[in-house]
């Protein structure tokens, strides 16, 4: 098929496209497995996308990735304040050449997870997407992702209780006293020095582990958020900060991945779809942002659980219909 039929893309499917990689990068099943598997369930034109991500001058492909500056822009725009903290720790403890403080460690942690996904992404990103963005292999991972996120839900209990971090009660009292005094929101987009403390024990050999784990989600279907927030928890972080620890470590991964794919939209494979890049970014900020709070919220007293049943689910019907179909 030739690359040519991507410019027929409209702005109704750019800004579909956007509400769905705002939401899926977020949320623990996997943007770009959503991205392949929605449109391939829709079919007729909406077909002829994913045909075209699967090529290997991909405009779709570019789009697609392209609108990962959107989410990257609104998670940096969410935890400012402690990405402000983080990189004046880092660069405090570099002078130093010590660590003291316990957001100087969070961020060489960071770093630390950053490396290894970087690497991989860099040398198998193009190959790996090439290769399994097709609506069979999307289907497989997806299912294989809510099995992780169910394996590591069950994993979780048998964490020491010492080493689990606040209660679901505990935070729930905690974030019962913030609404009363009218600083719930507020609290969704602070890390606290408690949580700040408990991030930073996670380890470097652990942080590097989870870190190199995102690189599942070069995958379609695996789900960076899930695969982190499951390293997280196994290493004893409670849901909250587990999700706090996954879009820390995420946010340079996606901020990365999306500017690599800039080059490619300004040149040959943009013709004809920048507006329409513009118009699935400003979608794609909208319902990132809607995404964030909402799994701030979720995960304080929530689980994992339902994501893992939605993947499993959605993933084994779409292996029916698109394997034997």
């Amino acid at each position: 098929m030739p690359v040519a039929a991507i410019y027929h893309m409209t702005f109704f499917q750019a800004i579909v496209i956007g509400v769905i990689q705002g939401i899926t990068e977020l949320f623990p099943i996997s943007s770009l497995g959503h991205t392949v598997l929605i449109p391939a369930w829709i079919g007729g034109t909406w077909r002829l996308l994913v045909s075209q991500e699967s090529q290997a001058e991909s405009p779709y492909l570019a789009f697609v990735v392209g609108l990962h500056l959107s989410t990257a822009v609104v998670l940096l725009g969410f935890y400012v304040r402690e990405w402000v903290r983080l990189v004046r720790g880092g660069l405090r403890s570099a002078w130093r050449r010590r660590v003291v403080a316990p957001e100087e460690r969070l961020a060489w942690l960071i770093v630390v997870a950053t490396i290894p996904v970087g690497i991989l992404g860099i040398v198998f990103e193009h190959q790996f997407r090439v290769l399994f963005a097709k609506p069979v292999a999307a289907a497989a991972f997806l299912s294989v992702n809510g099995v992780i996120l169910f394996v590591g839900e069950r994993r979780r209990r048998l964490v020491p209780v010492a080493a689990a971090g606040p209660s679901v009660r505990d935070t729930a009292g905690r974030d019962a006293a913030g609404a009363a005094s009218g600083h719930e929101g507020e609290r969704l987009a602070t890390i606290g020095p408690d949580d700040e403390l408990e991030l930073s024990r996670i380890g470097l050999v652990s942080s590097a582990v989870i870190g190199a784990s995102q690189a599942l989600a070069l995958l379609a279907g695996i789900s960076r958020e899930g695969v982190a927030m499951v390293g997280g928890l196994l290493r004893g972080l409670n849901h909250e900060n587990a999700l706090r620890f996954a879009f820390l470590l995420s946010t340079p991964v996606i901020l990365a991945a999306g500017l690599l794919k800039v080059p490619d939209l300004l040149g040959t494979l943009g013709n004809g779809i920048r507006m329409q890049v513009v118009a699935g970014s400003i979608a794609a900020v909208v319902t990132s942002l809607l995404a964030v709070v909402f799994l701030a919220r979720w995960f304080r007293t929530r689980t994992l659980v339902p994501f893992a049943i939605y993947s499993l689910v959605f993933g084994l019907a779409s292996v029916i219909r698109f394997g034997l179909f």
